[in-house]
């Protein structure tokens, strides 16, 4: 009874939150002083201080925002096709897109995480999770391109993911949704939930050399649903903690059945033991298909691999590693503070912002101060490891990030809000108004042990009467604030795209020191390179036809090409001969149904193209590189099937026919 009560109790205040903030009078707007501009102004030819990775939430991608302009810089496609570029439609990078399930050309990105040493960014790689088709993927930030892409098996709803230890020696992945193992018969009744299901969390190891990407193992553990994860820092450094709410094993009606415990838990791990127990042969080996996609550095060009086979430890059986953690009430966020030190979690339904303390934590797994077994897990009692409470401090909390100065700043959805507050004396110090319903916040450096502190910016979820309207879809939003001061202060509000979930920023200068501005034609091993116009060639093997081009300023070579058939697959290699900072060449043939490619300077890049009918059909080059970029072209001449109609390519004016 009184857990129904709580339940009701709560649902009225949510209720009562949601109207609250969907009737803010149209002229309600946060106040911004005078030098706001200011303050977010870059001078033309001036550079941001701050590159600012953004998830792009339903689009798949990753979004690149320079700050404090909000200027958007770069799309860098990752699990959805992109045709401006010709990501998962050209030859080359088509493998990225493959999974077990088959070709997945988009997904659902949410959490961006930067590479780490010693709790610091490195400027090394960029690692974003598909929540939908779970996998996760590893971006170069040398060339700003994914170059890895790994499927996680025995998953669905990848959402805790993809966040790392802190010398990245683990990308840590949990499953939202449990599910039936892959290595299981998954052919049971939904009702068969509590006792058939399986929530696994996933143990990605980085070569720290490459960034290689490789499953190390995965611990299969309770029904619930496993939301979001941070490893911790310092003391804490070889502890991973996982949000999890549905501590009810509830399969139907979850915005009432998983809602009923006052608590449900926060999972710690001990990732040092666990892979310990893993090298100790402590695991199953099981059956579970999954794929491995990495681009070749030295050739451009993505392969992919289905593996077969992980490692997984019973937590049922062995689990001298993990403790669960009462945490009030449907837990999001799992935040740790720059010491290491505390943990906080945000529960959705709860009043509360309850912390954690690392060391009271550790205390009470010494003195065995558990509150029973979840699984064979000891709970630890919540007092026990409690550091202490925000009071009230708004309604719907789902994120903390902290400054530098041992403040946190809590993002609530339903009061649309964000809170400062004191990490050790819990005393509540500023808020301000997010319009509307604020989902991420990020702090800049917030998850590292030595914050920036400088900026926060706010990832809404709903922008009506923000911006000029779109009809019945609106931008996404961000909105900017100065933290230096004792106040934040809101400077800056600029829409994005997809819907930005988690996003890091790391200071500009980690990333333009070390940026690749082109390729050496001499380090360009793609097998299909051409390194200067006289190798430029056409060949024909059977109804494959390969032709080695050429792109430089203002002209493709060959270009004109005669003798394609009906029948014909033209696998067409563009080598930009460029050897200077942004001069890409693009290419796109008339009526090709897959896209264009872009091809950067010192790189080959291939396009698949099929005729569909006989005559002249051009091709030229997309991207504006020069005075005479117009006269990048050539054509095409399509003959029918079995026609004697001669290869002939023209290179330089001069007709060139294929002898082979």
């Amino acid at each position: 009874m009184k857990k129904q009560f709580l339940f009701t109790l709560a649902t009225a205040v949510l209720t009562v939150g949601f109207a609250f903030q969907s009737c803010r009078p149209k002229a309600s707007g946060p106040a911004v002083d005078a030098d706001a501009a200011q303050k977010a102004y870059v001078a033309p030819g001036e550079y941001d201080e701050f590159y600012d990775f953004v998830s792009g939430g339903f689009n798949g991608q990753v979004t690149v925002y320079g700050i404090p302009s909000g200027r958007l810089l770069k799309v860098i496609p990752v699990f959805s096709q992109n045709g401006e570029n010709g990501y998962g439609y050209s030859e080359d990078t088509k493998a990225m897109l493959e999974t077990s399930f088959g070709f997945v050309p988009w997904d659902d990105s949410h959490h961006v995480q930067l590479s780490l040493t010693d709790a610091m960014y490195d400027g090394r790689w960029a690692f974003i999770n598909a929540n939908n088709t779970p996998r996760v993927a590893r971006i170069d930030l040398k060339k700003f391109r994914t170059m890895e892409i790994i499927e996680l098996p025995n998953s669905a709803g990848n959402h805790a993911s993809p966040f790392l230890t802190s010398n990245s020696e683990y990308l840590v992945a949990g499953t939202r949704f449990s599910v039936p193992a892959d290595y299981d018969n998954g052919d049971i009744p939904i009702s068969e939930y509590k006792d058939k299901f399986c929530g696994h969390i996933s143990y990605v190891k980085i070569d720290k050399e490459t960034g290689n990407l490789s499953l190390d193992f995965q611990l299969a553990l309770p029904p619930f649903n496993y939301d979001l994860s941070h490893s911790g820092k310092g003391p804490s450094s070889d502890w991973s903690f996982f949000t999890c709410y549905n501590s009810e094993r509830a399969n139907t009606l979850l915005e009432i059945n998983s809602a009923k415990n006052d608590k449900d838990y926060i999972l710690a791990v001990n990732w040092k033991k666990a892979a310990e127990h893993a090298a100790n042969g402590d695991f199953k080996m099981q059956t579970s298909k999954y794929a491995h996609n990495v681009v070749d550095p030295s050739t451009g060009i993505a392969k992919s691999e289905i593996l077969d086979k992980v490692k997984v430890i019973e937590t049922k059986d062995v689990n001298d590693f993990l403790y669960f953690i009462p945490c009030p009430k449907s837990p999001h966020g799992c935040d740790i503070d720059p010491t290491g030190e505390y943990i906080v979690g945000n529960g959705k339904l709860s009043t509360n912002v309850p912390v954690f303390s690392f060391s009271k934590i550790q205390k009470a797994i010494e003195d065995k101060a558990f509150d029973g077994k979840v699984d064979g897990i000891n709970v630890i009692k919540y007092e026990a490891a409690l550091h202490g409470e925000v009071q009230t401090p708004g309604i719907g909390s789902l994120h903390t990030e902290f400054d530098a100065n041992g403040n946190a700043y809590t993002s609530f959805f339903v009061s649309s809000e964000i809170v400062k507050w004191n990490v050790k004396s819990l005393e509540i110090l500023d808020r301000v108004p997010t319009y509307y319903s604020i989902g991420h916040l990020s702090v800049f450096g917030g998850d590292t042990k030595k914050p920036y502190g400088k900026y926060m910016i706010a990832y809404n979820k709903i922008t009506k009467d923000r911006f000029l309207p779109t009809g019945p879809e609106l931008c996404q939003a961000a909105q900017l604030y100065d933290i230096t001061g004792d106040k934040m202060k809101l400077i800056l509000e600029f829409p994005t795209i997809g819907e930005p979930h988690y996003a890091v920023a790391c200071d500009a200068k980690l990333l333009t020191e070390n940026m690749e501005k082109f390729t050496k034609l001499a380090d360009n091993k793609n097998p299909y390179k051409i390194s200067e116009m006289k190798e430029a060639r056409v060949e024909r093997k059977g109804n494959r036809v390969d032709v080695y081009m050429g792109a430089i300023r203002s002209r493709l070579v060959p270009d004109n090409i005669e003798g394609i058939k009906m029948g014909d697959e033209v696998y067409i290699h563009i080598t930009n001969l460029e050897q200077e900072w942004d001069i890409p060449h693009g290419f796109a043939v008339k009526g090709n149904n897959n896209a264009e490619v872009l091809v950067m300077p010192g790189e080959t890049n291939t396009l698949k193209w099929v005729p569909n009918r006989v005559g002249i059909i051009p091709f030229y080059c997309t991207d504006f590189c020069s005075a005479l970029h117009q006269e990048m072209q050539g054509y095409f001449r399509v003959s029918p099937a079995g026609s004697a109609t001669p290869l002939v390519f023209s290179i330089d004016g001069k007709d060139v026919k294929d002898l082979k």
